[in-house]
C-alpha cells in the first residue's frame, strides 16, 4: 500500500504541473509519452509487439497525433498536415506492411493493431484538445479561458478516476456490515461488487459537484452548470467501468496481471487509464455542446 501512496503522489505532482502549463507543448509531450507507451502494452499483451515495423509505424503515429495537436490550434499554415492528412499516410503504411508480410500477419492482427494505435490516440487526443482548444471555451472571457480549460481537463480526469474510489469505499462498508453483495463480473473483475457500482455512481456525481465548487468558488469568468455536471459524473462513473472491464477482459484472455510497471503498485499506463480512455471523449463531447460550463 505504501508502494501504492508514493506511486500516486509523485504521479499527482507531475500531474498538477502538466496541467499548470497546459498551454505548453509540454502536455503534448506528456500525452503524446502516455499514448505511446500504452499502445506499446497493449501490443505485448496481444503479443503484436514481434510485428517490429508495424510496431515502430503506430507507436510514430501515437506520437506524431499528439504533437500535432500543439500546431493545429495555433498555426493555421499546418492546416494542410491535418488529422485525415497523417491518418492516411497511416494507413497506407499500414497496409504496405501488411501486404508485404502477409504470411505471417493475418487479417485480424492487421486490422487489430490500426484499431488499438487509432483508438488509442483519439481518447489521448480528446485530453489535449480539453487542455488547448481555445474553440471549446471561446463564449468564456479571454482572461478566463485557461482556467476553464484546466478545469475541462481536471474534471474529465476526476471523472474516470473517482468513481473507483467511491466504489471501493461503499463496497468495503458493505462487506464490513457483514450483508451480502452480489458479484455482478466474477470473471472479468471479481472483487467489484454491485454495491460497490451503486456507490461508486452516487458519489462520483457528488464529487465532481465539489471540484467543480472549488473552482467554482476562484473564478468570475465561467458557472458550472452543478446539475449537469451531477448527471455527467454518473454516466462517467458507468462508461469507465465498461472501460475498466474490457481492459480487464484483454489481461484475462492474455495472462497477464497488469499491462506495465510504470508506476510501482499500480502497474502501466493502461491500468491506470483504462476508464479515461472512454470518459475523457465523453467529457469532451459535453463541454463541447456547453453543458458543462456558461457564462458567469
Amino acid at each position: 500500500m505504501s508502494t501504492r501512496i508514493i506511486s500516486a503522489a509523485v504521479a499527482l505532482v507531475l500531474a498538477v504541473v502538466l496541467v499548470a502549463f497546459h498551454s505548453t507543448i509540454l502536455i503534448n509531450l506528456a500525452v503524446g509519452a502516455l499514448s505511446v507507451i500504452a499502445v506499446m502494452e497493449l501490443f505485448k499483451a496481444v503479443g503484436y509487439d514481434k510485428f517490429k515495423h508495424q510496431m515502430i509505424a503506430c507507436l510514430t503515429f501515437a506520437g506524431v497525433d499528439a504533437l500535432a495537436a500543439f500546431f493545429m490550434f495555433r498555426l493555421d499554415t499546418l492546416y494542410f498536415f491535418s488529422y485525415r492528412f497523417y491518418l492516411g499516410i497511416f494507413v497506407l503504411a499500414m497496409c504496405i506492411l501488411y501486404l508485404r508480410d502477409h504470411k505471417r500477419c493475418d487479417f485480424t492482427e492487421f486490422f487489430g493493431m490500426l484499431g488499438i494505435t487509432v483508438l488509442i490516440s483519439y481518447s489521448f487526443n480528446m485530453l489535449i484538445r480539453l487542455a488547448q482548444d481555445n474553440e471549446l471555451v471561446a463564449f468564456v472571457p479571454e482572461k478566463s479561458q485557461g482556467r476553464a480549460q484546466v478545469y475541462l481537463v481536471v474534471l474529465s480526469l476526476a471523472a474516470a478516476w473517482l468513481a473507483d474510489s467511491g466504489a471501493y469505499f461503499v463496497g468495503t462498508f458493505f462487506n464490513k456490515t457483514g450483508r451480502e453483495v452480489h458479484h455482478p463480473w466474477p470473471e472479468i473483475s471479481p472483487n467489484k461488487t454491485l454495491e460497490g457500482l451503486v456507490g461508486g455512481v452516487i458519489t462520483n456525481g457528488l464529487l465532481l459537484v465539489i471540484v467543480s465548487l472549488v473552482f467554482d468558488g476562484i473564478n468570475d469568468g465561467f458557472k458550472v452548470r452543478y446539475i449537469m455536471v451531477f448527471l455527467a459524473g454518473m454516466a462517467a462513473a458507468l462508461i469507465g467501468l465498461v472501460g475498466d472491464l474490457t481492459a480487464s477482459m484483454v489481461k484475462r484472455q492474455t495472462g497477464i496481471k497488469d499491462y506495465g510497471k510504470i508506476m510501482p503498485g499500480h502497474g502501466g499506463v493502461m491500468d491506470r487509464f483504462d476508464s479515461a480512455l472512454l470518459v475523457v471523449p465523453f467529457m469532451y463531447y459535453l463541454a463541447s455542446q456547453g453543458l458543462l460550463i456558461t457564462i458567469s
